[in-house]
């Protein structure tokens, strides 16, 4: 025990400086893996930066039509391409897309002219004649349409990656906003908005003192 001191006591200047260096070598590698780990976050962490330029107003259009009604539609379009000569697995594709979107129907009250609106002397009765509802255009909604699968042939797969944009869907999405189109024309999304509209205006004449309100549809 004592010459065990007695040595540590006489050590060299350079096994002590030696010994101190391997104290900070072995102190700054236990701390490598803390650091190694929270710089790796930082490298590999992803970071959204909107670089978008400012939006510029290039016009600007009075609106004189009354949103009467919103229909919510949604379709599931299968939509296949297929090479003449080719198998399937060589060239083809197969998109299985749901597209979910809305159809605005609505009154345009800038057709109706003076001719259009009569009102008796006593301001008691008001007789309106408005066009009929029109359906606008269909509006896909990007939050709920989605593509359920992709099959793609070898050569479609192969060009997909010299392709500047290899996930496109406007096929599909045009497709879906055809097939919604349709549905609305289908169903009695028009007659709802004109039916809403005369309740508008009924309420409103109404409440301006007028007793017999009358609101007709059709061709001027």
């Amino acid at each position: 025990m004592t010459t065990s001191i007695k040595r540590a006591r006489h050590m060299p200047g350079w096994a002590k400086l030696l010994t101190v260096l391997v104290v900070l070598v072995v102190v700054v590698l236990a701390a490598v893996p803390l650091l190694v780990l929270g710089g790796l976050k930082d490298v590999f962490g992803e970071e959204t930066h909107d670089r978008s330029g400012p939006a510029l107003l290039k016009s600007i259009q009075d609106i004189s039509r009354y949103d009467a009604a919103t229909g919510n539609f949604q379709v599931v379009v299968d939509l296949e391409k297929d090479a003449k000569y080719l198998p399937d697995a060589i060239r083809g594709t197969r998109t299985l897309y749901v597209g979910a979107g809305t159809v605005d129907a609505y009154v345009d009250l800038g057709k109706v002219g003076e001719n259009d609106v009569t009102v008796n002397e006593d301001r008691t009765a008001a007789t309106l004649h408005l066009p009929h509802a029109a359906l606008g255009k269909p509006a896909l909604d990007p939050d709920r349409s989605y593509a359920v699968s992709k099959q793609r042939g070898l050569l479609d797969r192969i060009g997909d990656l010299f392709s500047d944009n290899p996930n496109s869907e406007q096929a599909v999405q045009k497709l879906a906003s055809q097939h919604i189109g349709e549905a609305a024309r289908e169903s009695r999304l028009t007659a709802r908005a004109e039916s809403n509209t005369t309740g508008m205006l009924e309420g409103l004449l109404r409440s301006l003192g007028f007793e017999d309100v009358k609101v007709t549809y059709g061709d001027a």
